[in-house]
């Protein structure tokens, strides 16, 4: 079978695409996690300094979490005084999850932080360059996110290698 150049750039993107999301998740960890939070504590925090409170549920699909795995990374902030749970004022049974004053000063000094390194990294390409891979990334990235189930289902459609069977002839 004969790759096509399509399935050869697909290839190439995927491998390339995997190694810059590996270093990153890496360079998340390393960084992040000097500031006594999760790298999954910060994207929630994150979440929740830019989008404002959240419901639980609306959380949790920023995350791409399931609703339970959600609930524990916000205990943990809430636990650390980063985060805290609010009435939500049209549905009593409803709450809220929003960051504090702590989360907010907290999530400004890991930007900061991060924002640093990649001035650095970002500074050896020119200003059209970087608008290009902003813009390139933030396409990707939307592409991505609507490709993705959020309703916490299952997370694969392919039967796992173990449970496949020969097929007789």
């Amino acid at each position: 079978m004969t790759a096509t150049a399509t399935t050869t750039d697909t290839i190439a993107f995927h491998r390339a695409l995997t190694e810059l999301v590996r270093v990153y998740q890496f360079r998340d960890r390393d960084r992040i996690c000097c500031y006594d939070v999760s790298v999954t504590q910060c994207y929630a925090l994150e979440a929740l300094v830019l989008r404002g409170p959240l419901t639980l549920n609306d959380l949790a699909a920023e995350l791409y979490l399931d609703k339970s795995t959600a609930s524990r990374v916000v205990d943990g902030l809430e636990k650390k005084g980063y985060a805290a749970r609010q009435t939500h004022p049209e549905s009593r049974r409803s709450v809220l999850l929003a960051a504090t004053g702590s989360g907010r000063d907290l999530h400004a000094r890991i930007e900061a932080d991060i924002v640093a390194g990649e001035e650095q990294l970002l500074s050896e390409f020119a200003p059209g360059v970087r608008e290009s891979m902003t813009r390139l990334i933030e396409r990707l990235a939307r592409a991505a996110a609507a490709r993705i189930d959020t309703s916490g289902g299952t997370c694969c459609t392919v039967e796992p290698l173990t449970q496949l069977q020969p097929r007789k002839s």
